[in-house]
């Protein structure tokens, strides 16, 4: 091919997705590796994975590393660890064999595909849950405190709403909904405690796979399960809160409307999540919603375009 190569990388908790766009954003070469969440797999996998992606996109393009002329890696948890960060700035640089690249969190993947790098609101729905946005060259962002504490309205958090509202459909405090048999049966359980074992032994479950639990919740209000719908609910009025809070932080006025958009699996699959969410959108005024233009991959390798364009000028 001929002209420039941006190559976006969007990491997730689950998986992270390479791309590579020309000089007229025609992707060109595309990749998929697992998840690039230092907490979980630390920086050593993390560097393996990113050069794995990379070099499949190589491969691919029958080029070296050191011929993308610009790069962005957005990476989970990035900007939230002073000690860890240089260490993950450094891993992209070996593996590019030069310095034309960025990092940042991966909320800016989701906001760049979303909105076409233009000024507005994403809000990640995926693993985890962030809000990022800009406006006239301010940019913020709101939530992304990890599964311990945040996270809220993510996968994960649905998933462990949903495993505490098993527990309590154990126990005899909430009554028994679609939600027990559901969790039973994916699960495989033998008895109910064996849930305990299974999340949180020896070989419990990772981030991802803890996440992915979501779908029983989705799964049993679809089945009418009412205790399991709330939490779908809930997780529409928590994302809710950080496109507001977000609004508030970018300095929106009340009198323009601001465009909002959403990446991630809660609000691209979960239909009653992502209904709600833009209910509340809708009633509280001064948001336009925008359906996602490009993906996150995308947008990261289009982010690393616009920075170029804006270094040359």
């Amino acid at each position: 091919m001929n002209g420039a190569r941006y190559l976006g990388v969007d990491g997730g908790g689950t998986k992270t997705e390479f791309v590579c766009i020309d000089d007229a954003g025609e992707v060109v070469a595309r990749a998929v590796t697992g998840t690039t969440y230092h907490l979980e797999i630390g920086v050593a996998e993390v560097e393996r994975r990113l050069g794995d992606g990379i070099g499949a996109l190589c491969g691919q393009l029958g080029i070296g590393p050191a011929e993308f002329d610009q790069a962005f890696f957005g990476l989970p948890a990035y900007g939230e660890d002073g000690a860890i960060d240089p260490e993950l700035h450094a891993a992209c640089g070996r593996l590019l064999g030069h310095s034309r690249y960025i990092c940042d969190n991966d909320m800016v993947c989701g906001w760049a595909g979303s909105l076409a790098c233009e000024d507005g609101i994403n809000i990640v729905a995926g693993t985890g849950s962030i809000g990022y946005g800009e406006r006239q060259g301010l940019s913020a962002r709101v939530g992304g405190w990890g599964e311990v504490f945040g996270d809220e309205g993510s996968a994960h958090w649905i998933a462990t709403q949903g495993l505490a509202l098993f527990s309590r459909m154990s126990d005899g405090r909430a009554p028994r909904g679609p939600l027990h048999a559901h969790v039973t049966q994916a699960l495989d359980l033998r008895s109910d405690l064996e849930l305990c074992e299974c999340v949180m032994g020896g070989s419990g479950m990772p981030r991802g796979q803890v996440a992915s639990l979501a779908n029983l919740v989705s799964q049993a209000a679809a089945a009418g399960d009412v205790q399991a719908h709330a939490i779908l609910t809930a997780a529409a009025v928590e994302l809710f809160a950080l496109a507001s809070a977000l609004r508030t932080r970018l300095g929106f006025p009340n009198d323009e409307a601001t465009p909002i958009s959403w990446s991630g699996g809660v609000l691209l699959r979960q239909s009653v999540v992502r209904d709600a969410f833009v209910a509340m959108l809708d009633l509280a005024g001064g948001f336009v919603s925008v359906e996602p233009r490009h993906s996150p991959a995308y947008g990261a390798a289009l982010y690393a375009q616009k920075r170029k364009m804006a270094h040359k000028s």
